[in-house]
């Protein structure tokens, strides 16, 4: 009996949302001029679309119903677009219009409400915090003061290396630029290693790796009205969970820090201590001048956004790099011999050589145009408004194919290859002011990382092809020994097998810093 009263009440709320779906679509398609739609399943709308990885399913809806697409999720209006015209009328002559990020029940669970930078809305807290990145969290004058940081930590992966090269023992590479760049932003942050022997650090970034996991999960209540109160999915108590965790680490490492802070006499700081973010944070948070007064919400969620979108973006990036060296050795040694002939053999390559490696830079423009670990930017309307001649109503989700869009032919010869040659010399920015290149977003609500993103990236891939040669693992391997290229599912558009390598050293003796 109670099997059929809960089929009974699944039909009736089906029947009712059948209803209310049509209503809403017929009345929505009379009163506005929509973008072109493929047609639509009761309560679902186009979710059925989606596929395993959204953006390429959306691409190849693109390819039939045009650059800009409208579809419901649910019962959520949003516009795709495909083409960098649409995106520059949406990300520049609209940018106004298009300046919030959807709320999200998992994310704004997880940063306390939006609390934090990456998630909060347009206005006077989320302006602070852009000026403040640009000027000191992630500005130029603190970078160089974490170069020895970067340094020290890229010096420690390829000593790593050099002992599996020893042994000949292969390596998940993916995992260990992981490790690599958790380190980066963890020292960054907080000024601690996520090793085995700092239990602490390690747990944060276990924690941040769990939330970042559950941040990226679909859930019903954010596409369904009628499952707005509903914890269909059970996420409830594992979002509280790994919440509570991560608030109980970051509260104590907040008071640790401020307990040393007092001890320091007029507030003098020793030379490490003076990189520290958690540092920055907290002058801003006592500072009763400041022109926004931060909560410890607000540091908590910083220093989140900091884990979640510098750590596995960066790594993603040198992983997909390294791939498609490998399976083209051609451009490897293109890129061994620019390495060899400006920085030679005794001392390793430095973020400051960077600026004479041209091929290297093409090789990593490259790999962002075909493997962007952002694939679609998702942004949200806050006003009517019109693009192309369509009417796009106030809260529609907007989602930029970034991943379509790097691979339109209209932009690009033989768009599916790799080819960095197609850089050499070019001025395309990558920054946002070349929109049919659009790795790191555009406008005021890009990423503010990318200057680090970019160090990281390219030191520690001149670094690897300047000191090893890779033989391809059997859990990597394709056809012929080549590396499988084929993308898995998830938000920083990782690979659908890790790569794993068996390194040889190419330089005898190693050379140092």
């Amino acid at each position: 009996m109670a099997n059929f009263h809960e089929y009974l009440v699944l039909l009736l709320i089906w029947l009712v949302s059948f209803i209310l779906f049509r209503t809403i679509f017929t009345n929505t398609r009379t009163n506005h001029r929509l973008p072109p739609s493929p047609r639509a399943l009761p309560i679902i709308g186009h979710l059925h679309l989606l596929g395993r990885i959204p953006h390429q399913a959306l691409h190849k809806l693109s390819t039939r119903y045009g650059p800009l697409i409208h579809l419901y999720f649910g019962s959520k209006p949003c516009v795709v677009v495909s083409s960098s015209d649409m995106a520059r009328e949406c990300l520049k002559t609209h940018e106004m219009s298009f300046l919030n990020r959807p709320k999200m029940t998992n994310i704004d669970y997880l940063t306390y409400g939006s609390s934090d930078f990456v998630m909060a809305p347009y206005g006077p807290y989320w302006k602070f915090m852009k000026k403040l990145c640009m000027s000191e969290l992630l500005g130029g004058r603190i970078l160089d003061q974490n170069l020895p940081i970067r340094h020290e930590e890229i010096e420690c992966f390829l000593h790593f290396l050099l002992k599996k090269a020893d042994k000949g023992e292969e390596v998940d590479v993916g995992a260990e630029l992981v490790r690599l760049t958790n380190n980066i932003i963890s020292r960054m942050a907080l000024n601690r290693r996520c090793s085995d022997d700092d239990e602490e650090a390690q747990e944060v970034r276990e924690v941040v790796g769990e939330m970042c996991e559950l941040a990226g999960r679909f859930n019903f209540s954010d596409m369904f009205w009628f499952c707005r109160n509903l914890d269909l999915q059970g996420y409830g108590k594992r979002l509280k969970d790994v919440r509570d965790r991560y608030d109980n680490m970051m509260g104590k490492i907040i008071e640790d820090r401020e307990e040393a802070r007092r001890k320091r006499k007029n507030d003098q700081r020793d030379g490490d201590n003076a990189l520290n973010l958690l540092d920055i944070l907290l002058d801003i948070y006592g500072d009763e001048a400041s022109e926004i007064k931060l909560t410890r919400e607000n540091i908590k969620g910083f220093i989140m956004n900091m884990f979640g979108a510098g750590t596995d973006t960066s790594s993603v990036t040198i992983e997909w790099a390294l791939s498609e060296l490998i399976n083209r050795p051609n451009v490897m040694a293109k890129a061994r011999e620019e390495i060899d002939s400006i920085v030679g053999n005794n001392r390793l390559v430095r973020e400051s050589d960077i600026v004479n490696l041209p091929y290297l830079q093409a090789i990593v423009k490259e790999t962002l145009r075909l493997h962007p670990t952002g694939p679609m930017i998702v942004r949200e309307s806050t006003e009517d408004c019109t693009i192309n001649g369509y009417n796009i109503p106030a809260k529609t989700r907007l989602f930029v194919n970034v991943w379509a869009i790097n691979r339109d032919p209209k932009h690009w010869e033989d768009p599916l290859e790799f080819m960095p040659e197609r850089f050499w010399k070019s001025t395309l920015d990558v920054r946002g002011q070349s929109f049919q290149f659009l790795p790191f977003g555009s406008g005021r609500r890009s990423c503010p990382g990318t200057s680090l993103a970019l160090q990281v990236v390219h030191a520690t891939l001149a670094a690897v092809i300047q000191c090893f040669d890779w033989k391809v693992g059997d859990g990597a391997a394709g056809t012929g020994g080549t590396v499988e290229m084929e993308e898995g599912p998830g938000i920083s558009l990782p690979r659908a097998k890790p790569l794993v390598c068996v390194p040889s050293a190419r330089l005898r003796p190693f050379p140092s810093v």
